[in-house]
């Protein structure tokens, strides 16, 4: 079984880096480590495709499922196309020798240095978000200057609350009404478009399974967000688990607000 090692006073995963992308970064110096499985990896994947960044940054995935020594590269999803590792560890021990900390997806490898630059999901989708306008025109922005704080807000509350917290609990189910009631008027959490913030919350929703359903604005937005290339690709129901999703009609029509409370 893999351990997490963690600080005996934080009960959080040690995660040991936090670098950011070179804003003149040529195309090809980075490259994502993902997992189909993980929320906080499709999180970086869809801003991946928001950002429009298919041809600057390149993309491959561990194996989805993970033993002692870490998640791997298997059959399924193909080789480490970077640098022919065997096990996503080895990109850690090659950043810093005989690493402790967790290691994770997603992972940005820094190919020119030799190195693994961050495994801070939120940093990683911030930096894709707004780090390569010149190289790639975004197809939406979704860290947009005007409504980062609002975004940020937002997130101290859905963070604990939705994203970590125990689904089927009574602050999640709490925190869902509350965003049901939200959803009733706008299309989107924040804005007129979609941000970040949605981004966030939907990783969390379409793993959420049947009990989404007790929720019809929530439910709707979330069906809404699936029609988006960007969001229906990057999930893969196979991947992980949702229970009764199959009772849940993904591709059944929702109709939403046609604008948002800027």
């Amino acid at each position: 079984m893999y351990r997490i090692p963690q600080d005996p006073d934080d009960p959080r995963p040690l995660y040991r880096f936090a670098g950011h992308v070179d804003p003149g970064a040529p195309p090809g110096r980075y490259h994502l480590y993902a997992g189909w499985f993980c929320p906080w990896s499709q999180r970086v994947t869809i801003a991946h495709a928001l950002a429009g960044l298919r041809d600057v940054v390149s993309v491959s995935y561990v194996d989805n499922a993970r033993d002692g020594r870490g998640w791997a590269f298997r059959e399924r999803y193909g080789p480490d196309p970077v640098n022919g590792f065997t096990l996503l560890r080895q990109a850690y021990d090659a950043t810093e020798s005989d690493f402790d900390g967790h290691v994770s997806v997603p992972t940005l490898w820094d190919r020119t240095d030799g190195v693994v630059l961050s495994n801070d999901c939120k940093g990683i989708g911030i930096d894709l978000a707004t780090r390569f306008r010149h190289l790639a025109t975004p197809v939406i922005d979704t860290y947009p200057a005007a409504h980062r704080e609002e975004i940020e807000q937002l997130d101290a509350w859905l963070g604990p609350a939705v994203n970590r917290g125990a689904p089927g609990g009574t602050a999640f189910l709490d925190a869902l009404g509350t965003l049901d009631e939200r959803l009733a008027t706008r299309r989107y959490l924040v804005g007129p478009e979609i941000t970040e913030a949605d981004i966030r919350l939907y990783v969390t929703l379409v793993r959420y399974g049947a009990g989404l359903a007790a929720f019809p604005h929530l439910w709707a937005y979330a069906r809404d967000l699936y029609t988006v290339p960007a969001f229906r690709d990057t999930t893969d129901f196979t991947a992980f688990d949702a229970p009764g999703n199959d009772q849940l009609d993904w591709d059944a029509p929702a109709h939403r607000p046609e604008g948002a409370v800027a």
